[in-house]
């Protein structure tokens, strides 16, 4: 059995945050032009709200997931995982063609750090994606980890920065984790709908905005019932990584489910979030690697998810 998830003690500070990259769209026509590549309503995005999207190609796989948020009203700036940026870069520039919107690679302009606990600041509106301006720095809700609130402060790379104690940024990955909100790097690019990182029961999928890619795909994933696949978080007394294929001890040959992100649990062993067919869950155990890998432990879900959008 796994230990016992705690963070109080572990899940204080605030962690820089270098995994992430930072891509600018500024113009008249930003927030327009992100509402049609993107799975959230960027045309009503507002200065005290950020979005958690999807990038997704023509079949609907997602090739980058983003928490964007506006600094003004013709400037958005999108996170994204470092190692996605520059392509993910490359193919929403292809798009821009008469639109009033400059994309460009920001990351070296702003600073990004993730506070946790005691480190948070005071905001107005608690729920999750809620944003303010705290000077010149951008401060996000983000869902809680283990009951622990968390938040992401974005500000220009010269401003002074919040005093806090240090969080290492494993620790910080490992609430990424307990928080049950996935982050797309590259050894998943395209593995999943947003629906099998269950974006749409955490914020990130808008059935009612218009045409994007992959829309159609993702939309009859939802309304059609054909969804098989879903996250959830696991432990594992071995390492996890992204990408590695998870087996049920029922069928060694066929894997059941992909590692999406994990991270080393300061209790011990580490923790995971997993995609998984839902047809492997009520019978055999799960192993990571292969039938006979290290077990995998189902830990409950930080939220509910939708049966009805």
């Amino acid at each position: 059995m796994p230990p016992a998830a705690s963070a109080p003690a572990t899940l204080d500070g605030m962690a820089r945050l270098n995994h992430l990259g930072v891509i600018r769209v500024e113009g008249d026509d930003a927030a327009q032009f992100l509402h049609g590549q993107l799975t959230q309503d960027f045309s009503l995005l507002g200065l005290e709200q950020a979005r958690l999207a999807a990038f997704c190609s023509a079949k609907g796989r997602m090739q980058a997931s983003f928490i964007g948020f506006k600094r003004s009203p013709t400037e958005i700036l999108l996170l994204c995982s470092r190692d996605l940026l520059a392509a993910t870069l490359k193919r929403l520039s292809m798009f821009v063609m008469r639109a009033k919107a400059k994309l460009s690679d920001a990351s070296e302009d702003f600073v990004l750090y993730g506070l946790a606990g005691s480190a948070t600041l005071p905001l107005a509106a608690q729920t999750p994606w809620s944003a303010m301006q705290d000077g010149a720095a951008s401060v996000i809700m983000l869902y809680p980890a283990l009951g622990v609130q968390r938040q992401l402060w974005v500000a220009p790379a010269d401003a002074a920065l919040p005093q806090a104690a240090t969080l290492p940024l494993e620790r910080w990955l490992w609430s990424e984790v307990h928080s049950g909100v996935a982050t797309l790097s590259q050894p998943v690019f395209e593995l999943f709908v947003p629906q099998m990182l269950n974006f749409e029961s955490v914020g990130g999928v808008n059935f009612k905005k218009g045409c994007y890619p992959g829309q159609e795909v993702v939309a009859r994933s939802q309304f059609r019932g054909t969804l098989k696949r879903r996250s959830f978080v696991v432990h594992a007394d071995a390492a996890l990584s992204a990408g590695q294929e998870i087996f049920s001890s029922l069928d060694a040959e066929q894997a059941v489910g992909v590692v999406v992100q994990a991270a080393e649990s300061p209790q011990g062993g580490w923790d995971a979030i997993v995609c998984l067919q839902l047809s492997a869950l009520p019978s055999g155990s799960l192993h990571g690697g292969s039938g006979t890998g290290p077990a995998l432990d189902m830990l409950p879900l930080p939220y509910a998810l939708l049966e009805d959008i």
